[in-house]
């Protein structure tokens, strides 16, 4: 046997066992793996079995998983009539989100169906005009309104003090998310000095340190402390000096840290005169060059507020609300029970013209009438030549029409007299003077 060549199969010889298949191929049916005959000590791969035409496998498709949802036919785009018939739900915003895609694609591709939209579009804004997003100013009474009826306050704010706890409650929720840049936004306060419209610049915090000076007024009257230490003659000058003492105690511009002790102060008097009862209505609060009771003193900082509020929104440019029907007419009321002495401070100071004839105390003399339109309105008899003089509907000899927020802002010296838009009939001269006694209430 020379060298390389096989031994001789002889029966004799041990066998190489065959590989066994693999035990995941036994579980699964697989057939064990068979050798081929053998070539030497090598076993060969047999032979792979022809498959008859007939037992060729076929393509096997796979099954559909029934947990997964077979895409949905590609669907035709809607017709120009059908995307037509929807202009009027698109232009309601009563689409779907499909439909509406659907027709703004259309519309930029149809002229004629374009312009339709633009016309419907603006037929829905003449049948619904848009609205602040803003909660109503007056949901916060009607809640409280509702919930004193089911359970009603033991210690109720007095229906005088209501316009000053409303106004300041809504000038605290605009400046509950100012930031930095809003509370340093700048202000003009304007009023009317007797002769011409005057102004002071501040900023939104100013404001809010002016509101509280004056509101110390109120304070000091009730016996509580001054938010700032003033001496005697700033304490005595009014709502001026006041404002004036409180930007310079500290530094100026003041930072948004004037809101707490401004808040705390208002909440502070609405307990007090709450606790007190109506017997400290009539309490006279000094103003300086005049005195008002503490009734009319509470109106007359919820008119205040108001108005400063809405300056302040003007700064940032925010939408601000009047006061509710009912408090502006309180408000619009004061106003008109101050102008005949207002008119009469005029008249001594050379601005106004001169009283007809000789009117004593109680005694009927000429009066205007002044008719308030909108929500608080109302009609009011002025008395032209005395205070004291009683306003006789008899003796009207002028009359006077305007809207209630255009006369309030005419009595902030927010708009001139000049410009007032006013129905106008009778004495030119006695409406002019009114008017300008309006104006005149004003003040820093």
């Amino acid at each position: 046997m020379e060298q390389g060549e096989p031994a001789p199969d002889d029966g004799n010889t041990p066998r190489i066992p065959a590989p066994r298949a693999a035990g995941d191929d036994l579980a699964h049916g697989s057939a064990a793996f068979v050798p081929g005959p053998r070539e030497g000590n090598r076993f060969r791969a047999p032979d792979p079995e022809p498959i008859p035409p007939s037992a060729e496998p076929e393509a096997t498709v796979p099954e559909a998983d029934p947990h997964t949802t077979p895409p949905p036919p590609l669907a035709e785009p809607p017709s120009h009539t059908v995307l037509k018939s929807l202009l009027g739900a698109w232009a309601l915003a009563a689409c779907s989100t499909e439909e509406t895609d659907a027709v703004e694609a259309h519309l930029t591709e149809c002229a004629p169906c374009a312009d339709e939209a633009l016309r419907l579009r603006d037929a829905v804004g003449l049948l619904q005009t848009e609205r602040s997003l803003d909660l109503d100013p007056m949901l916060r009474a009607r809640v409280l309104e509702n919930c004193l009826l089911r359970r009603p306050a033991r210690i109720p704010v007095p229906a005088w003090a209501a316009p000053y706890d409303a106004e300041t409650a809504r000038l605290d929720a605009l400046l509950n998310d100012f930031g930095d840049a809003e509370w340093h936004a700048p202000v003009r306060l304007k009023w009317f000095d007797g002769r011409r419209p005057a102004d002071r610049r501040t900023t939104v915090a100013g404001v809010i340190g002016h509101l509280m000076a004056v509101d110390a007024l109120v304070a000091t009257a009730l016996g509580l402390d001054e938010p700032v230490p003033l001496d005697a003659a700033d304490a005595a000058g009014g709502p001026t000096a006041r404002t004036e003492a409180l930007w310079r105690a500290g530094p100026y511009p003041l930072t948004r840290t004037v809101r707490e002790p401004w808040r705390e102060q208002s909440h502070t008097l609405i307990r007090t005169v709450s606790f007190a009862g109506g017997g400290v209505a009539e309490l006279a609060v000094p103003y300086g060059e005049f005195a008002l009771s503490l009734q009319d003193a509470m109106l007359d900082r919820a008119f205040e507020c108001w108005i400063h509020a809405g300056d302040i929104a003007d700064a940032v440019d925010y939408p601000y609300e009047p006061p509710s029907g009912a408090h502006l007419h309180d408000m619009i009321d004061l106003a008109a029970r101050i102008l005949p002495a207002a008119l009469a401070d005029r008249r001594r100071a050379g601005l106004a013209s001169p009283a007809r004839g000789l009117v004593t105390a109680g005694s009927p003399g000429r009066s205007l009438r002044l008719e308030i339109e909108g929500a608080g309105g109302g009609d009011w008899h002025i008395a032209l030549d005395s205070p004291a003089a009683v306003a006789s509907p008899e003796h009207e000899v002028a009359h006077v029409a305007l809207d209630g927020v255009e006369f309030c802002k005419l009595a902030a010296g927010h708009v001139p007299p000049e410009e007032a838009a006013v129905g106008q009939l009778g004495d030119r001269e006695a409406i002019s003077d009114v008017l300008f006694a309006a104006a005149s209430l004003s003040r820093l």
